[in-house]
């Protein structure tokens, strides 16, 4: 690790000094878990610094329900690509690995534009992406649409999970004191959203990803939460611009629109999911294959929900690192790389911190 430069190290002071009243700090965004993790962070918190793990990773926050209506395209002899960690995440029974085994065709992609070019490349099979993320990942779905109507093809659709973060926000805001706002995110969105959310008694930083970074910003959350008034600061403003990314987000207003979607552990919030405009329904999977209602089942012992909520902590599931790893998932929150149950697992929460001079 390299040294800390000198504003780190005064936010190392900060933190390290703090002996105020108690501060939950929730990460919204998985890699922040992770890196925090990793950069060994969390052992030099004082007690009275509480971080918690939030739903920021698009997979985890997926609905059971979303699973199982893969796996019923996938036996409607639909040919599935996805994003690799969606294979492994539990459906009411099994997951699209477990269909895999039995002959349903999934293939694994970095983008849903290789499914575009699989389309156009086998019209005689039918083809749908998962298309699940936050606003980060949709645009690059929107740009699928757009390049499948622009081919003409008659055999490409979306099967649609996306979300956006304003609702969750709200949903959330009751279980912490401060948010670490995704970075990633808001490289698209702005900063308009998180400014606003402060007439709402609501605060946070926006942060990245660097252990300087990282420190600057729960130093600025310890300093600003001791004048006992909502905040936002935007401590990475070398990707975070007030603005954000407009051609992303016309991008996504063009072929999506809101409409209400259900997330692992906050249940249904309104207009926090985002579907295919009725001009693009023809690309939209449910709608192509008539898909039904389907209501699905997770693990009654699974802790996934409050785990995202930041109610529990992963090791106060009775089912964390014994019956429920990574190699043998039973929840999401294990599947995701950015999933906090699969941080807790592989950091252990024990690292130590290395001491900078």
């Amino acid at each position: 690790m390299s040294k800390l430069n000198p504003s780190a190290k005064k936010a190392l002071a900060i933190i390290r000094n703090y002996q105020g009243p108690k501060i939950r700090i929730m990460e919204v965004c998985g890699t922040h878990t992770h890196e925090i993790f990793r950069l060994g962070i969390r052992s030099i918190l004082p007690d009275a610094i509480e971080l918690i793990s939030g739903p920021g990773c698009p997979v985890c926050v997926t609905p059971v329900s979303f699973i199982d209506e893969a796996i019923l395209l996938a036996k409607k002899g639909v040919r599935i690509f996805t994003f690799g960690d969606l294979v492994r995440v539990p459906g009411t029974d099994g997951s699209l690995a477990d269909a895999r085994s039995r002959g349903a065709r999934v293939n694994i992609v970095y983008s849903p534009l290789d499914a575009v070019s699989y389309a156009k490349d086998h019209p005689e099979e039918e083809i749908a992406f998962l298309a699940v993320g936050f606003e980060t990942t949709t645009p690059i779905s929107c740009l699928a649409v757009k390049r499948a109507a622009a081919l003409g093809l008659q055999n490409f659709s979306l099967l649609t999970a996306n979300k956006t973060m304003p609702a969750a926000y709200l949903a959330m805001s009751k279980y912490t004191d401060a948010y670490l706002y995704p970075g990633h995110v808001c490289a698209i969105t702005g900063t308009k959203l998180p400014s606003e959310l402060t007439k709402q008694g609501i605060s946070g930083v926006v942060t990245g990803f660097t252990i300087s970074e990282l420190l600057t910003a729960l130093a600025v959350i310890i300093e600003k939460t001791q004048q006992k008034k909502p905040f936002f600061v935007n401590c990475y403003p070398r990707v975070v611009r007030e603005e954000g990314n407009p051609a992303a987000c016309a991008l996504i207003r063009h072929y999506m629109e809101p409409c209400d979607s259900e997330w692992r552990g906050l249940g249904l919030l309104k207009n926090s999911g985002l579907q295919l405009r009725e001009a693009f329904t023809r690309f939209d999977a449910r709608r192509r294959y008539a898909l039904p209602a389907l209501h699905g089942h997770a693990n009654p012992a699974c802790r996934c929900g409050e785990i995202l909520q930041g109610l529990k902590k992963p090791a106060d599931c009775p089912l964390f690192g014994r019956t429920c790893t990574p190699e043998h998932p039973v929840g999401a929150c294990m599947v995701s790389h950015e999933g906090a149950c699969s941080a807790y697992y592989l950091y252990d929460g024990r690292q130590a911190f290395t001491k900078q001079k």
